[in-house]
């Protein structure tokens, strides 16, 4: 019975890693091509990647209005976007949520928060859910920075845009700009991939 018993557990430990591993498969690894989207921007337009001819890459922010974590990051997505986007680094925000759940992320509702906020940054929704789990992200907000190249746009970051959340000013490792900095500098980047902390995409 013991025997029984230990082979129970492991198959029931080895079933339980088999579907952790499936699930962490899911979207782009460090060095996988993003590939390409057509996605609608608050002011109508479709926006594409392949339409910033001049950009050296992308830091692709998954985002939202109504989840407490990507508001306290607005600003700081604002920021990098003005630091970064003429040195070929803009930021494309994408809206990933179901908003028959959360309404409060709907197109409308998205003109407004950038309009209140400023947004100098495409903010695009995500219809239907598509780009979202191509990419792999799970919350918002979750940051996939991309680096284009010959063979097309190569994740080289994923994760959190900093290591605080509740305070900026309070921030010890800036993971976005340390990336971000690394590719412009033509150096390695150290922590390619970082836990994203933020509010569960909404399917």
């Amino acid at each position: 019975m013991k025997t029984l018993k230990t082979v129970f557990a492991l198959i029931a430990v080895v079933t339980l890693f088999s579907f952790t591993a499936i699930n962490d498969s899911g979207g782009y690894e460090i060095g996988d091509i993003a590939t390409d989207f057509s996605l609608e921007n608050i002011d109508g337009k479709m926006v594409s990647l392949a339409d910033f001819k001049e950009a050296k890459g992308f830091i692709v922010v998954f985002t939202c209005n109504t989840c407490p974590y990507a508001v306290a990051y607005e600003d700081r997505v604002e920021a990098l976007n003005k630091k970064y986007a003429d040195k070929g680094y803009p930021v494309i925000a994408i809206m990933p949520n179901n908003t028959d759940v959360k309404p409060g992320d709907n197109m409308e509702a998205m003109q407004a928060r950038a309009k209140a906020k400023g947004f100098t940054f495409p903010y695009l929704m995500d219809q239907g859910q598509k780009i979202y789990p191509q990419y792999g992200a799970t919350k918002t907000p979750h940051v996939f920075v991309l680096q284009k190249t010959k063979k097309g746009n190569v994740v080289k970051y994923i994760g959190a845009i900093d290591d605080n959340y509740q305070d900026a000013n309070a921030v010890n490792q800036k993971y976005v700009e340390n990336a971000v900095d690394a590719l412009l500098s033509g150096k390695e980047i150290t922590e390619t991939k970082t836990r994203a902390i933020g509010c569960s995409i909404k399917v």
